[in-house]
């Protein structure tokens, strides 16, 4: 009964141990500094440039964007569509023509 007793005893001190240990860890602050942006969007007077500025780049960085394959409307529409429907993108109704229509002017196949 007693190697039992002292099985319990220095389990309870080890998991007391482990929860103090991932007590000081998750109240640790991280500090990071991301590098600055270096690369935007292509100006345009097409509505859907402030669509794009609004909606894409709070997810990911315009880079992205810009390094995609030369793509065609079909295939900028349906990008576009998977990411509001998929991944949650901040796309309001209605703006996915007017939103495409500047990807495919400015980095798709007319």
């Amino acid at each position: 009964m007693r190697y039992i007793n002292l099985i319990f005893l220095f389990s309870l001190a080890s998991a007391i141990s482990h929860a103090e240990l991932a007590t000081n860890v998750l109240a640790t602050t991280v500090k990071i500094s991301l590098p600055p942006e270096t690369l935007f969007l292509k100006e345009s007077n097409v509505v859907g440039y402030s669509l794009a500025s609004a909606s894409c780049i709070t997810c990911h960085s315009a880079e992205y964007i810009r390094t995609q394959p030369k793509l065609t409307r079909t295939t900028w529409k349906a990008e576009v569509t998977k990411m509001k429907k998929v991944f949650g993108a901040p796309i309001p109704d209605g703006s996915i023509d007017p939103l495409v229509d500047y990807l495919v002017l400015t980095y798709g196949v007319k």
